[in-house]
């Protein structure tokens, strides 16, 4: 299996390019990928392969029946949208689309399960089972489209046993993958602060009720609050990304708008500290006379690999790479909407290096350089193929 594997994820070299650079060329925003959506599912339907459409909105559910595809269901996953920045790259298949580009890897991803996909449909008179395609939208805003894909019935008819995504990591080599299992990535949630106080002239502050101030002590005073509430076993960060008020030197505004976000790595913890950030923020404040709106809409929990899955996901990969191109992730404080599935189904989210020989692409995501070593899909297609056959007769 691993030499076949190997020889079609190889031969299928020019696919993946070609879906690649069109799908590079062309990004699209979070839950406005229609263009995107209609390009993957005419792959799909050109290899016969099932597909159900408008999940989610643009968002897509595949299905590939091997022999007693009732025997068990194992699902793989992959991400539509692109990020609102403008690509710096001089490439051929650079962003047609201006201030939007996939500097994230989500055209990568999606490359990746449909060649998964091609291999899983050529060979499906060797395995027994069913494997599910799930190529969501909106990975990168809230509320995130794995929460809409789910509640869209994504993990139903039939349910995974097990589910397997990928993400493209500039920080490894290409032809490596990485895996960590248990607690890998934070929740994430966004913070809305609006103060609210009473403007004025900057020359008579004791008139006014000064916002700007006050918001200085509630940024400074979260940074203790969580620092010295939390357990300082459980990784957290706060970080204020953006403060706004004021149009001149010698005006006092009447408010200041603060947007935020707050990662950790335990859910309990995680609402506590929606808790005193709405406390403190309201009570400083209310003692400098002014009025506090703070929203924290819910948003990604932490994404926990299961144990069991990811060991033998990591012992499979070494089998198929090599013990030396299977490295072991540290924890990231990032958050990922792959989380919520994990907390659904048994799920394994793993790392494929992109960069080539630690010199070039070296770029991180979110970047307007971004761009891959692109012999890493050879080597993250073939990985997931085997990852799959082989979760495809795995006993609990």
């Amino acid at each position: 299996m691993i030499d076949n594997i190997r020889i079609q994820s190889q031969e299928i070299f020019p696919i993946l390019q070609e879906i690649r650079h069109h799908i590079h060329a062309h990004p699209e925003l979070s839950f406005q990928e229609y263009e995107t959506s209609k390009y993957v599912a005419s792959w799909l339907e050109k290899w016969g392969i099932e597909v159900q459409k408008n999940v989610a909105g643009t968002g897509m559910v595949g299905l590939i029946k091997g022999k007693n595809p009732d025997n068990i269901c194992v699902g793989i996953r992959s991400e539509l949208d692109a990020l609102p920045i403008q690509e710096a790259n001089e490439v051929s298949y650079k962003s047609q689309n201006d201030g939007v580009m996939h500097a994230c890897g989500h055209d990568v991803h999606t490359t990746c399960l449909l060649g998964v996909a091609k291999i899983l449909n050529d060979t499906k008179n060797e395995w027994e089972g069913t494997v599910k395609l799930i190529i969501q939208p909106g990975e990168e805003k809230h509320p995130g489209g794995a929460s809409l894909m789910i509640k869209d019935g994504a993990l139903n008819n039939p349910r995974p046993a097990s589910l397997f995504a990928l993400h493209v990591y500039p920080h490894l080599p290409s032809g490596t993958v990485g895996f960590r299992g248990g607690q890998y990535m934070a929740s994430a949630d966004e913070i809305y602060i609006t103060i609210e106080g009473r403007g004025g002239h900057a020359a008579l502050p004791h008139q006014t009720i000064d916002p700007i101030a006050i918001s200085a002590l509630v940024i400074t005073g979260l940074q203790q609050v969580i620092s010295r509430k939390g357990n300082p076993l459980i990784p957290s960060v706060l970080t204020f990304g953006k403060i706004e008020g004021g149009f001149a030197t010698n005006v006092i505004p009447d408010k200041v708008e603060i947007l935020g976000t707050l990662r950790t790595m335990d859910e309990t913890w995680r609402y506590e500290a929606h808790q005193l950030i709405k406390d403190f923020t309201e009570k400083t404040c209310e003692a400098y006379g002014a009025k506090a709106k703070v929203e924290i809409p819910k948003g990604y929990p932490s994404l926990f690999n299961d144990e069991n899955l990811t060991t033998f996901a990591h012992k499979k990969a070494e089998e198929y790479l090599g013990k030396e191109k299977v490295k072991t992730l540290n924890l990231r404080m990032a958050a990922e909407d792959f989380s919520f599935y994990t907390h659904e189904v048994p799920g394994c989210f793993f790392r494929i290096g992109t960069n080539l020989n630690e010199e070039q692409f070296i770029a991180p995501v979110h970047n307007s350089h971004f761009d891959i070593d692109e012999n890493a899909m050879v080597t993250a297609v073939g990985t997931m193929a085997y990852l799959v056959r082989n979760a495809l007769t795995k006993k609990d």
